[in-house]
Formats: C-alpha cells, structure tokens, sequence
C-alpha cells in the first residue's frame, strides 16, 4: 500500500468517481465530523460524483439517498442500490432479488439469528437490523462489548454452513442469502444510472474503505484506497488497497478528497 499522498497528478484529472464505505471510512469512533460532508459536497460541486457502498441497512440508505451530498448509494453489501431522482422528486429503488425471494430469505435468516444467538455467547443482533430488508447484521464490538476473533469466525462459519453469505465488516458479521456483494449491485448502479460499463471505466473510480468485505473492490479498483485504520485487518485481508491515508477514518476520506483537488 502506497501512501495517497504520491498519488500521481497524472491520474487525478481522470476521476470522475468517488465510492466509499461509510463505517470507520467516513465516521470517526461512530460518528460522521463534519469534514466528511464538507468534503463530499466539494467533490459533487467539482463534478465528481460519490456513492457510498455499504454495509448497513434499508432504513439509513433512503435516508442516505435522499438527505446526504451524493449520487445514490449502495446498501446491505449490494442488495440494492438507491437514488434520488431530483427530477422526479422520487427515489428510485432496485434490489438484486425481488420481495418474494428476500421474504423467503428473512425466514431463514431468522432461523440462523436465532442459531448463532445460542452458539456464539456475546453475540447480539445489530441495532439497526430492524430497518434492513435483505440480511442479518450480528454485532461483534458496537453496542456490545467487542467479541474474541474466533467468536466472530464462529459467525462466519455458522452462516457459511447454511450456504449463506458472510462478511465481516469492522463492527458486524453480515450474512445474507444470494450471489452477490458491493461490487456485484455497484456495476449494476453505473450500468442503470451512468450507462457506464464498469469493466472499462474503472480507472475512472477512487474507492475508499477499511475492513475485510471491501476486499472485492480493492480487488478491483486499480485506485482503490484504504483510509489508516485498515491495518487494524492487515493479516486479515485478502486484496489489499493499491493506496492508504495517512489519517484514519473519515479524516482518511476527507484527506483522499483534498488530494485528489490539489493542484
């Protein structure tokens, strides 16, 4: 990993893109400082667009759409995407599986929370589960007190086994049933709103993130970047960033958005 700061000039003029996660990438011990909107709304007012790509629920991403500084955004690890249409005054809404088949999941899903409820002790559901509507977020260390490593591989493996998805993220294990994750529903997003193939447009793109399910997109992104905090994970992270901050969190973000302005 190369600091951002020697990010060469050369490709600063190319972005047109900025993707983030949003836990410990744009927060700072659980909240948004105020750099992080300040940031984001310079980037937009300099044509860049930003699109979050999260973990977390349903509930925060329309609000998240339609109140915050950004172009759409990605939610419960690609599930869905959600844009708010200025035009229209309407959010637009799209989802990887439709309602039928997310119905069906949540019945299992609620039979798996239950499972790693009685197995794994500490663990406790998420406090925002209650306004997802694709997966389970169990909670390893942010309303509870943080869990050992092998309880949170224990999550892993339980949602594995019943042939689920699982991503840890740096506060939950998210499990979810379907063949996707964040970059799956991030190529649908640029393809739907940009007309934009991803696969030949990724030079376009800076995504930032900090925690092992933002492994696909630093596997993908050439100019994919790690705010500081990621060496938390170093020895758990199968694709590494191509670059990383030298602050953490959304100072991290707020330091890649300077950058990437500069001169």
């Amino acid at each position: 990993m190369k600091p951002f700061r020697q990010f060469p000039q050369s490709s600063k003029s190319n972005i047109r893109f900025v993707l983030t996660d949003i836990d410990d990438t744009l927060t700072v011990s659980g909240r948004l400082p105020a750099v992080v909107f300040t940031a984001m709304e310079v980037l937009q007012n300099k044509g860049i667009r930003v699109i979050p790509i999260t973990g977390r629920p349903a509930g925060w991403c329309d609000h998240i759409a339609r109140m915050w500084p950004v172009d759409g955004v990605v939610g419960e690890n690609g599930a869905f995407y959600f844009r708010y249409d200025e035009d229209r005054k309407k959010l637009l809404r799209r989802y990887f599986v439709p309602e039928n088949q997310r119905h069906e999941d949540r019945q299992k899903l609620e039979q798996l929370k239950r499972n790693i409820l009685k197995n794994v002790p500490g663990s406790h559901v998420s406090a925002d589960q209650v306004y997802r509507e694709a997966d389970l977020a169990i909670d390893f260390c942010e309303d509870v007190p943080p869990l050992p490593q092998d309880a949170i591989d224990k999550i892993v493996r339980i949602f594995t086994q019943a042939g689920a998805q699982a991503k840890v993220s740096s506060i939950h294990v998210n499990g979810w049933f379907g063949n996707y994750d964040k970059l799956t529903m991030t190529k649908i997003f640029f393809e739907d709103i940009f007309s934009l193939p991803l696969e030949t447009s990724k030079d376009q793109v800076i995504f930032t993130g900090d925690s092992p399910n933002d492994c696909p997109m630093f596997a993908f992104f050439p100019h994919s970047v790690g705010v500081a905090n990621i060496l938390d994970f170093k020895d758990r992270l199968a694709h590494e960033p191509a670059w990383i901050t030298d602050e953490p969190g959304g100072h991290g973000f707020a330091e890649v958005a300077r950058i990437l302005l500069s001169g």
